[in-house]
């Protein structure tokens, strides 16, 4: 890990979020790694982190909240 650009992004991402959500992931993720040195857990607070800003909606997509 870290993640340098948003086409690195795991596919469950890339092919799930929005542009924008990718790039609070990527931004998360990257911090969450480096301050806590476990993988799994620095994607659990970039989930996190897409959370407080988008939802899914009734069709499954991820949009804005």
């Amino acid at each position: 890990m870290p993640y340098k650009m948003i086409t690195q992004l795991p596919d469950g991402v890339k092919n799930n979020l929005p542009k924008h959500a990718q790039e609070i992931y990527k931004e998360a993720v990257n911090s969450a790694d480096e301050q806590y040195g476990e993988e799994s857990r620095a994607h659990r607070v970039a989930w996190g982190a897409v959370e407080q800003k988008y939802e899914k909606n009734e069709n499954g997509n991820w949009v804005v909240k």
